[in-house]
């Protein structure tokens, strides 16, 4: 332990498309949805978190509210940073410093991801004073999270469907043996969402308000054991142009999500049979689990189940599978030392 490790403060980040999560002293302490208003006139960043996505779909031509990042990587370079720092900024511990110390970080991101996307994820982390930054595969952090000891010469298989991706990898050995990263999840379901109700119903809804059926009776499938009750949906009428309130039930969400959720299925059967065989031995017996929100929707174990022939199972607090796993690894850092990327 050196003089300088006085001044330094670790910190786990899961930069994920929809939410961005930080762990600090082993505690979530940010969990904010990964959005930032930007004022047009000044390109100031105004707000970031949940105060921007208060403002998503309800701004004037002056504030414009933007992603930061797209299927799972930064897409505007310039305010994913701001995003990040303002997000460290609001570390309770952090803002009692009289100086910004430096940081030593754990990122994760997708398996799928480039070099050049990769650097682009270091870059925004040194400009916010981080002095060590690593990097670790979202579906390795969701085993880690999920407790699996990845490190047995044992096969894993792990589905992490999160906002903007859905990453599937089968590990052992401390390492992703085969995998995929298939650019359906929640923001696809939500867009589903979008396109049913306009066609369908002829009712056109925001994002935000997809979002919030899919949350209260997304399905992946319409026999359900407990079925959520039938939900009014306000938006506006797209022959009259008045607004107007439609009611729908699970089983439309099921048939809207269904295209999609096929998708996620393929590419899960397509990952099994890239499987070396003894790793497939191993599923068969452990089966597979699931993490990240996209995980939460209704009957989707159930379904993947059923294609598989495999047990499935959700991990517990599936959004915070991915966080947990880089804080876990965050604090063994050396034990973990051959997963994380310099």
């Amino acid at each position: 332990m050196g003089f300088f490790d006085f001044f330094t403060e670790e910190i786990a980040i899961d930069l994920g498309t929809a939410n961005t999560l930080v762990i600090h002293n082993d505690k979530v302490v940010v969990d904010s949805p990964s959005i930032v208003a930007r004022d047009i006139m000044t390109g100031k960043i105004i707000a970031a978190g949940k105060e921007a996505a208060m403002m998503q779909g309800k701004t004037h031509e002056n504030i414009k509210t933007i992603r930061p990042l797209k299927d799972g990587v930064i897409a505007d370079f310039d305010a994913s940073e701001k995003m990040i720092s303002m997000f460290i900024k609001d570390i309770p511990a952090l803002k009692k410093k009289l100086f910004a110390p430096a940081l030593r970080m754990v990122i994760c991101i997708p398996s799928g991801i480039t070099e050049v996307e990769m650097r682009a994820v270091k870059e925004s982390a040194e400009r916010v004073n981080g002095k060590e930054v690593y990097l670790i595969h979202e579906p390795m952090a969701a085993a880690i999270g999920i407790g699996v000891d990845i490190m047995q010469p044992k096969g894993n298989m792990i589905v992490d469907i999160g906002g903007g991706t859905t990453e599937i990898a089968v590990i052992a050995l401390g390492g992703i043996v085969c995998d995929k990263s298939v650019k359906i999840a929640g923001d696809v379901f939500t867009n589903d969402i979008i396109y049913y109700m306009r066609t369908q119903h002829n009712l056109y809804v925001g994002e935000r308000t997809a979002e919030k059926i899919k949350i209260q009776i997304g399905a992946a499938t319409e026999d359900l054991e407990l079925p959520p009750e039938e939900m009014n949906v306000q938006g506006r009428d797209l022959l009259t142009g008045k607004p107007k309130q439609v009611q729908i039930s699970y089983r439309e969400m099921a048939k809207a999500l269904d295209k999609s959720i096929l998708r996620i299925e393929d590419a899960v059967m397509e990952t099994l049979s890239q499987t070396p065989p003894e790793l497939a031995a191993d599923i068969y017996n452990t089966g597979i689990y699931l993490a990240g929100g996209g995980s939460m929707l209704r009957g989707l174990d159930k379904r993947l189940s059923q294609k598989t022939d495999l047990p499935v199972y959700i991990a517990e607090d599936p959004l915070r599978a991915v966080v947990r796993g880089t804080g876990i690894t965050l604090k063994n850092i050396n034990r973990y030392k051959s997963v994380l990327i310099k």
